[in-house]
């Protein structure tokens, strides 16, 4: 296993981290399965751990607080708030209010006196990110967590972050997580360099596309699954940009097969290749799903293969818009763009 530093922090941490969603009754509701897959990327060097309080109602971080009894010391821990936790006009965001309260919460879930990396799974225009910082700074100086993050920010609101941090004397953004991979290469155009130009690092989720990656979605392969009954529009046919992700995959799967590798690992290396990346959030729901994966940090993607990449999905362009993981207001609410 390879190591990167985390940013600017100095903290050292695996090329792949291993990314908790799917362990819980979003994915593998055996416990004691799902802690021998941690163990298991544990022991093969895996140094990375990352959940959410949102997955699986807060089960998620029950089990990786069960699975890190005696290990915690040597785990880089991230865990992100923002989701809706139950009922309650409050009990979801990015205010002060919230983030206080639900860091106890993760705090007890995962048994640990502090988080490594605590991020703002997502923006939240109508909460003043000063509102949010401050919140988080005041926790980093009770040494309840030791670093900050942010997941799927768009440039604007990264850059907007690292200046009210500077200029409001604030702890910033030390990285990063939005979402990466050979069907959705958007961030490419500004997220990425503008993480850079900040020394930020990235963690990019659903390196797998969501599971078109894996392997299985091949022409004529039926599309149905667990994560399609959940979000079906990322797997609905009639849809043309289904159509086009479909053909896509297709043409990823038999360049791995010309280039000797894994669907999986194709994946994975083209991912870890920018050099913007950090690390890359696997999501095994299985062992085998994780052993499949294990590995893809030690190949080296020639200039050839990436020129190849290249041509079936353009840089910069995601083939299904809605991969992009959040969609600003303005666009979903038409009062916000018609003057009245």
């Amino acid at each position: 296993m390879e190591y990167r530093t985390l940013g600017r922090t100095g903290v050292k941490v695996s090329e792949l981290c291993l990314g908790a969603m799917m362990f819980g009754a979003w994915g593998n509701a055996d416990h004691e399965d799902s802690i021998r897959i941690i163990h298991r990327a544990l022991d093969a060097g895996i140094n990375f751990v990352d959940t959410a309080d949102v997955y699986s109602g807060g089960e998620s971080e029950e089990i990786v607080g069960k699975a890190l009894n005696g290990r915690r010391d040597d785990v880089v821990l991230a865990t992100k708030v923002h989701g809706r936790m139950g009922d309650g006009l409050n009990r979801q965001g990015n205010s002060r209010r919230w983030i206080v309260h639900e860091v106890e919460s993760s705090l007890r879930r995962l048994q640990t006196d502090w988080i490594d990396l605590y991020q703002i799974h997502r923006p939240e225009p109508d909460t003043d990110i000063d509102e949010t910082l401050g919140a988080l700074t005041d926790l980093v100086r009770q040494g309840k967590i030791r670093y900050l993050g942010s997941s799927t920010f768009q440039p604007s609101q990264i850059v907007e972050a690292q200046w009210t941090a500077e200029r409001r004397g604030r702890d910033r953004f030390v990285c990063e997580q939005p979402p990466y991979s050979l069907l959705a290469r958007g961030v490419e155009a500004e997220v990425l360099p503008v993480c850079e130009r900040y020394g930020m690092g990235v963690i990019s989720w659903s390196p797998l596309g969501a599971g078109w990656l894996s392997g299985r979605f091949r022409a004529g392969a039926d599309l149905t699954s667990r994560r399609a009954e959940r979000i079906p529009r990322r797997y609905d046919l009639s849809r043309p940009e289904i159509q086009r992700k479909l053909a896509a995959t297709e043409a990823f799967a038999q360049l791995a097969e010309e280039a000797g590798m894994s669907l999986v690992h194709l994946a994975l290396g083209f991912v870890l290749r920018h050099p913007a990346v950090t690390a890359a959030i696997i999501g095994p729901r299985t062992m085998e799903h994780l052993d499949d994966a294990l590995g893809a940090a030690e190949l080296e993607l020639d200039e050839a293969l990436l020129d190849r990449i290249d041509e079936i999905v353009p840089p910069g362009t995601n083939v299904d818009p809605f991969d992009a993981g959040w969609e600003p207001p303005a666009l979903l609410d038409p009062s916000l763009r018609r003057r009245a």
